[in-house]
């Protein structure tokens, strides 16, 4: 992840201390009683309960480092203009092509959900959109080809 900034909400953030706070204070110490229950039960090179125990411990404190990464490189998505689309923007748009339309808001990759009209800053929409505002059409260079899209609102 090197000390690539990571753009998170006030949600977002609060979202993360609170996953890393269950990790630390709940998953881990419950983690830590199974390889002692899984280690009383003798012989380790047979005992699946050790390995499994053993695995999801490397899981847990390999999320605790990657959570600790991203709250050191964390940058706080401010309020927007509502003149330019920025990250933090919730934008409407209308698909020239075919008269679609959608709303997406624009938000760092962590807190990316494609399902709740979330998009990363990364994605070929929100790249496109960036520094626009209503009224402009712009070319979304995607993996399955060029369209364009106009800006309809910016909230």
């Amino acid at each position: 992840m090197g000390n690539k900034k990571v753009y998170l909400t006030e949600q977002g953030l609060a979202d993360l201390k609170e996953e890393l706070d269950v990790l630390i204070n709940e998953k881990r110490p419950k983690n830590i009683q199974s390889i002692k229950e899984a280690r009383s039960l003798g012989d380790l090179s047979e005992n699946a309960d050790y390995d499994a125990a053993k695995n999801e411990q490397a899981q847990i404190e390999g999320r605790i480092k990657t959570i600790e990464k991203m709250l050191e490189n964390v940058e706080i998505i401010k309020e927007t203009s509502k003149d330019i689309v920025g990250l933090g923007s919730t934008v409407s748009i209308q698909y020239v092509d075919d008269d679609d339309t959608d709303e997406y808001k624009i938000v760092g990759s962590q807190e990316a959900d494609p399902f709740e009209s979330r998009i990363s800053n990364e994605s070929p929409i929100a790249q496109a959109l960036l520094n626009h505002k209503v009224g402009d059409t712009v070319v979304v260079d995607s993996p399955n080809g060029s369209y364009e899209i106009k800006i309809t609102e910016i909230k």
